[in-house]
C-alpha cells in the first residue's frame, strides 16, 4: 500500500494549483486571446498553441507532448479543421502520417498572443528581486518533471 502524502505536501500541492491558476487568469485578463480562440476549449487551445510552437507536428507526437489520447486529440484536430483554423498536410516522406500546422493568418495571431503573454510575465518577473529571478529559473525544469510524475502517476 502507498502511504498518503504528508499534510505539508498536500498544503503545497494546493497552493501550487492555486498559484498557477491565479497566474493563467492574470494573464488572460491582462492579454486577452485571440478571437477565434474565445469559443474554443481549453484543449482545442491548447492544441493549437502546441501546433504554433511545433509546425508540423504530428497527432501521435501531439498526443504525447498534452498527454492526451490520439483519438482525443484526433477529435480536437477534427474540431479545429471544422472551425478552419488547422490544416492536416501529409507527411513528405510517409504519406499515412498528417502533420499539422496552423492556418497562416491564425498562426500570426497565435505567435503575437505567446509573445504578449510571454513579455508580460517577463515584465512581471523583472519587477521580482533577482535572487527570485534565479530561483523561478530553476524551478522551470523542475515543474516540467512534475508534469512528468503527475502523468506518470
Amino acid at each position: 500500500m502507498i502511504a498518503s502524502p504528508s499534510s505539508e505536501l498536500q498544503t503545497v500541492a494546493g497552493g501550487l494549483l492555486s498559484a498557477i491558476g491565479s497566474l493563467r487568469r492574470s494573464l488572460r485578463r491582462d492579454v486577452g486571446r485571440p478571437e477565434e480562440f474565445e469559443a474554443l476549449t481549453d484543449a482545442q487551445r491548447e492544441l493549437a498553441r502546441l501546433v504554433s510552437r511545433t509546425p508540423g507536428v504530428s497527432v501521435a507526437e501531439a498526443a504525447r507532448e498534452l498527454r492526451l489520447a490520439p483519438n482525443t486529440v484526433s477529435t480536437l484536430v477534427r474540431q479545429l479543421r471544422e472551425a478552419g483554423l488547422l490544416l492536416r498536410v501529409a507527411d513528405g516522406t510517409d504519406r499515412r502520417v498528417a502533420r499539422l500546422v496552423l492556418v497562416p493568418d491564425v498562426r500570426d495571431r497565435v505567435e503575437a498572443w505567446r509573445d504578449r503573454r510571454a513579455y508580460a510575465l517577463a515584465r512581471a518577473i523583472e519587477q521580482l528581486p533577482a535572487r527570485d529571478q534565479r530561483r523561478l529559473s530553476e524551478v522551470v525544469p523542475l515543474l516540467a518533471r512534475l508534469a512528468d510524475e503527475v502523468e506518470e502517476a
